[in-house]
């Protein structure tokens, strides 16, 4: 196949997306769709969900061969922030994606449009989570903090509990007879739900809130591909997740608990019923997401029988310039995440968006 050239962008802004149709769409989606190594955070859904929750308008580079079919592309979302800086993003709030091409040539290709587009728009930092690592001049890796997990479920409760270490599958046991009840869906009142007990669960972290936008635009973006979960307490919502469901892997990716939902244990009813769920839906992998190395949650995800897999990343940096911290772990941030988990629930959730959507 030819080695194509680049498009950058084919779709330059999708801000204030209306649903119209876009010059290209069922190219990008059948791309998409045809390729083994795609994400969900490859995909249009994705992409427009972030951009109307956002504001972040959505570049794509592309490249073509000889007769103008796809041989590549690479979502990027160009993400402005007062106390973050910029960058364009591959792809928004997204812990995956990046290039996505037929062959190293078609790779290298999107790279070089990737930091035209970049010079072009006067953005000093490209940032790519997953794909083929670009080792062009100004190409770094980034390796060493995050690691990802993920595992094939088993063929029904009984096998999924021997499959989980002995200390942690204990732990489960006693919360399946625990009379916590679960309940799942897309509706508003899963909604609400879901957004209260995140929000809390970050802020308890000392980490701002994203915009409830986002959580709405994607499972209105992804339908059936995405739902909610929810565990109760005396019909009380303690523990809840949003998952995508990505080509029979079940993707546990917003979720969070309240102050009672250690003791309940109500994280681990809520994986376990979400491992249950996702195989009633056909699910055969359950994707535990990422985790940054030496944290508890790191520590979490391999109790339950789950090896981490070190997670490369790729940054591009225009000359003389730093790259954006948003690691909320950073020395640079201590005071302010003690200082954020102090702040009334109403307070954190009406600044945090603000802040949180420059995080990308």
């Amino acid at each position: 196949m030819a080695r194509g050239g680049v498009n950058a962008p084919s779709f330059p802004v999708m801000q204030g997306f209306s649903g119209a149709p876009l010059s290209g769409a069922a190219a990008w989606d059948a791309y998409v769709a045809a390729h083994a190594q795609a994400t969900p955070f490859h995909s249009r859904a994705w992409c427009e969900a972030v951009t109307r929750a956002t504001g972040h308008q959505c570049h794509l580079v592309t490249a073509r061969d000889a007769e103008g079919a796809l041989t590549g592309l690479l979502p990027l979302h160009h993400v402005r922030s007062p106390l973050f800086g910029q960058a364009l993003v591959g792809s928004g709030f997204a812990v995956d994606g990046g290039i996505l091409a037929d062959d190293p040539a078609v790779a290298a290709t999107l790279a070089e449009g990737a930091t035209a587009m970049a010079q072009s728009l006067g953005v000093p930092s490209v940032e790519l989570r997953g794909g083929p690592q670009p080792d062009a001049d100004g190409w770094r890796r980034e390796e060493g903090v995050y690691a990802g997990f993920a595992r094939d479920l088993a063929s029904d409760d009984d096998a999924e509990l021997l499959a989980i270490p002995r200390k942690q599958r204990a732990e489960v046991r006693k919360v399946l007879d625990s009379g916590l009840t679960v309940t799942s869906g897309r509706d508003a009142d899963e909604r609400r739900d879901h957004y209260r007990i995140y929000a809390t669960s970050v802020r308890n972290l000392g980490t701002p809130v994203f915009p409830k936008a986002l959580f709405d635009a994607v499972l209105d973006a992804f339908g059936d591909d995405a739902d909610i979960l929810t565990v109760r307490a005396d019909g009380k919502p303690v523990a809840s997740v949003l998952s995508l469901y990505w080509r029979g892997t079940v993707m546990p990716y917003w979720g969070g608990g309240t102050a009672d939902a250690r003791r309940l244990r109500a994280n681990e009813l809520m994986y376990f019923a979400l491992m249950r769920h996702a195989r009633a839906k056909g699910c055969t992998r359950f994707d535990f997401g990422r985790s940054k190395m030496g944290t508890g949650p790191y520590s979490y995800k391999k109790n339950w029988g789950f090896e981490p897999q070190p997670l490369v990343y790729a940054r591009w940096l225009a000359p003389g310039e730093a790259p954006r911290d948003t690691n909320p772990n950073s020395a640079k941030y201590r005071l302010q995440v003690d200082l954020w988990k102090k702040l009334p629930l109403w307070a954190a959730n009406r600044i945090g968006p603000l802040i949180a959507r420059g995080l990308g």
